[in-house]
């Protein structure tokens, strides 16, 4: 099982659980999880909009590496199991919604398929359906973060079958690369 490293030991606890909450974020207090989400839709679309499909994937694992360890920590000066406050772990889930989506990022839809993916990730991270509420029985900061990772994949998964669908059905036409 993954451990806590010494570089986020050393942090400050103010440094360590503004990042966790992002700022005043996770002390928004209602829904903080929903703010959360829409700092990192705004994230996704300023840092990996344009990104590959390998650097997405890259980008997203190093982010929430980072974030399992920074939320571990947070849980344990904070002195709680998975408060809402923290709301980093949904905002780098959020880039996990839409990877190997980028074809139809850059089509006059975009704007429709980054709400479906805010939308549909804020349900399967309140609801937990598919096994998703299990991961969160993970411990540390792992299973703060797993769930919402796992939502962001459930959430890619929807997505790419409504395109399919759209495709399929001739309402959505994607240029050849």
């Amino acid at each position: 099982m993954m451990q806590r490293h010494l570089w986020v030991k050393m942090l400050p606890d103010n440094v360590v659980i503004n990042f966790a909450t992002l700022g005043p974020i996770g002390n928004i207090k209602f829904a903080p999880g929903t703010w959360g989400s829409l700092v990192g839709i705004i994230w996704f679309s300023v840092a990996y909009w344009n990104l590959n499909y390998l650097a997405t994937l890259l980008f997203s694992f190093l982010s929430a590496y980072i974030a399992i360890q920074v939320c571990w920590e947070a849980e344990i000066r904070l002195k709680m199991h998975d408060p809402g406050k923290i709301v980093l772990d949904e905002f780098v889930a959020i880039p996990f919604c839409f990877i190997g989506t980028q074809p139809l990022l850059h089509t006059p839809i975009a704007w429709l398929v980054v709400l479906l993916g805010f939308l549909f990730f804020r349900l399967f991270d309140v609801l937990k359906p598919f096994g998703i509420k299990k991961l969160q029985n993970y411990p540390g900061g792992v299973g703060v973060v797993i769930d919402d990772v796992a939502a962001g994949v459930a959430t890619a998964l929807v997505l790419y079958a409504l395109a399919f669908l759209a495709v399929y059905t001739g309402y959505l036409e994607l240029a050849p690369n």
